[in-house]
């Protein structure tokens, strides 16, 4: 099997980072409780310059936060798109972008629920267990507007799945319950300083190209 996948096909070469992060700008992350993050994102109808620069931009701020996925509310911008680096439960490395993402509803005999730990960089910090599906499927477009399905297991399967909730206005603490809930922002208080000192290290890296980032991406 290939070892890594861009936009749902496999590639023979690629590189650490997604040549898109090298074209982008960081933009700030946005944190849970600010009102673009709960609420659903509209719909992408225009294609163009200005969408593959906001890709650009989503992917280079991801490496800097040291995240598998991004959504475009998370930079603050309400439109249905996210951008993902992320392994499968086989060490398979998933890149690429999806637009106006759907996520396909599979019959329990399709999938099962794994209980597992799950962050989310709007809540910077914070880690919890959220029962997710072990595969899922995505619909949707590229950024030239052409029909796209990606596929995962796994990790990248919980990946598709929040970044998607994400797009619908949804963060993984509305899954918790209200005592994880509560759990999951003291731990983002608590180490909210350290992830801040982290991100603004790894945008120095990058910026000065100087061989990776610090630390590893969740």
């Amino acid at each position: 099997m290939p070892s890594v996948f861009v936009q749902g096909r496999p590639t023979a070469v690629y590189p650490p980072l997604a040549p898109e992060a090298r074209r982008g700008s960081v933009r700030r992350v946005t944190e849970v409780g600010e009102d673009v993050l709960h609420k659903p994102c509209r719909d992408v109808t225009e294609f163009g310059p200005d969408l593959a620069a906001l890709i650009d931009d989503m992917f280079r701020t991801m490496y800097v936060a040291e995240g598998a996925g991004l959504a475009a509310n998370q930079v603050g911008v309400g439109l249905r798109l996210f951008v993902y680096d992320c392994p499968d439960d086989d060490g398979v490395r998933h890149v690429g972008h999806i637009v106006n993402p759907v996520l396909d509803h599979l019959e329990p005999a399709a999938r099962r629920l794994l209980d597992e730990g799950e962050g989310c960089l709007s809540v910077p910090g914070a880690t919890m267990a959220v029962p997710r599906p072990d595969r899922a499927v995505v619909r949707g477009l590229d950024k030239d507007g052409e029909p796209l399905v990606v596929e995962g297991n796994g990790y990248f399967a919980r990946c598709l799945a929040h970044e998607t909730d994400h797009v619908n206005g949804y963060v993984y603490l509305d899954r918790l319950s209200a005592r994880d809930r509560k759990a999951a922002l003291r731990q983002s208080a608590d180490r909210r300083a350290e992830v801040f000192a982290r991100r603004a290290a790894n945008a120095r890296a990058l910026e000065e190209d100087s061989g990776g980032l610090t630390g590893s991406r969740a």
